[in-house]
């Protein structure tokens, strides 16, 4: 008989997940996405603090938590007592990923680094992300996002030129270290089919920051030194116009350096004298004058009728540029709703509620899988009868000796 068909790419792996909060979470939500087994393992008495995120229902769910959980099997227990110590090792033999976002040496201590599970099993594809590293000076220090914006320089390119850098309010450092991590596990676990061999993947959030920079660390290093890349305010000191710019009622990004698109902007806006100017002639001129051409377009802005009329000749022109969206504007966008980057998922606690979609796109998987968040310990019996032969005696023998726990979100 021929074999069933894959739900999702990754049907068939198994991973175990130790992660908690976002990097961790992102990373394994991902690969359940894909269509991986995922095994959370939650640590007695709370499990993931995600679960006291943010937003909590009168049943204290969090849609924080179930953001990024979906399509996991929780299991919670006390990985100090020797039962809860077995169900681990037994997990890692069956596993083919193992994913943890501990402070570096705490999942050593638990009895379960590198070296000990690759004992355990040769062929795992371990992958361990934190805010620094597992090596270097900056090893052993706390890491959060934000922290690894600030020393991969990226803080200090936001905000206004002499004034205060801008914290950002989204987790970009988290995020893209959890999918730099998917991608990472993917690429093993290919190597693994082709060699046999498993091996452990060292991701950072400063890593991912710090490769954001798109020019401005071969442009100091080529220099050496004299460009110093910092915050610009409203536009860009590279190119002209790129930035910022105040509308009738709202902001506008416009990117248009390059010559036709610069005379493209300045027909839309009345104004196709401006590239004559010897103000803003060259591309060098621009940059000069780069406040002098702001106010040029933006005096045009006020004299329009509306935004959305401004954006219409935008459009007939062909000017690259988009609105400064809210949250709320860009959940309710129709690009993004027809192309599941916003989606609805539903949870039993929480109902309806949107997420952002999933990043990849496959033609054979063109219907993203349903997938819920688990509550506290859910599936403690299921994994340990179905993955470790466990009866259920045994499974109800370990919760009254505190072993196992579950509840009720």
């Amino acid at each position: 008989m021929p074999d069933a068909p894959l739900r999702h790419i990754l049907d068939g792996y198994k991973v175990l997940d130790f992660t908690q909060i976002v990097a961790g979470p992102i990373t394994t939500l991902m690969l359940a996405e894909m269509g991986a087994e995922v095994i959370k393992v939650e640590l007695m008495p709370h499990g993931d603090s995600g679960r006291g995120g943010l937003h909590l229902n009168e049943d204290g769910r969090s849609g924080f938590f179930v953001q990024l959980n979906r399509g996991k099997k929780s299991i919670c227990l006390n990985p100090k007592s020797a039962e809860g110590h077995d169900i681990i090792e037994r997990l890692v033999r069956r596993c083919d990923v193992l994913v943890e976002n501990f402070a570096p040496g705490v999942i050593g201590r638990m009895g379960f680094d590198y070296e000990r599970v690759k004992v355990l099993n040769p062929k795992i594809v371990m992958c361990s992300i934190s805010g620094y590293g597992q090596t270097g000076p900056l090893a052993d220090q706390p890491g959060f996002d934000f922290l690894g914006a600030a020393y991969a320089g990226i803080t200090s390119m936001g905000g206004e030129a002499g004034g205060s850098p801008y914290f950002p309010m989204t987790a970009t450092g988290d995020v893209s270290a959890g999918a730099n991590a998917c991608g990472a596990i993917c690429a093993a676990l290919l190597y693994r089919e082709r060699t046999g061999q498993g091996q452990h993947l060292d991701m950072t959030l400063l890593d991912a920051y710090f490769y954001f920079h798109e020019s401005s660390v071969e442009r100091y290093s080529l220099t050496k030194g004299a460009y110093q890349p910092t915050r610009s305010g409203r536009h860009s000191k590279q190119a002209v116009p790129c930035g910022v710019f105040k509308g009738k009622n709202r902001y506008f990004i416009i990117i248009a350096p390059l010559d036709h698109q610069f005379r493209a902007l300045c027909t839309a806006i009345g104004k196709p004298q401006i590239p004559e100017d010897p103000r803003f002639k060259e591309r060098i001129d621009r940059l000069k004058n780069a406040e002098a051409l702001a106010a040029e377009v933006e005096e045009w802005f006020a004299s329009m009728p509306s935004d959305e009329a401004s954006m219409e000749v935008f459009n007939a022109h062909r000017v690259p540029y988009a609105p400064v969206l809210s949250v709320a504007e860009a959940v309710n966008h129709p690009h993004l709703r027809l192309r599941g980057t916003v989606r609805t998922v539903h949870d039993p606690f929480l109902g309806d509620f949107d997420v952002p979609g999933f990043l990849f796109r496959f033609s054979n998987f063109p219907q993203p899988l349903e997938l819920q968040a688990p509550s506290l310990g859910e599936h403690n019996e299921q994994v340990l009868t179905e993955y470790l032969d466990y009866p259920a005696s045994r499974v109800r023998e370990l919760e009254a000796k505190g072993v196992l726990r579950s509840g009720r979100v």
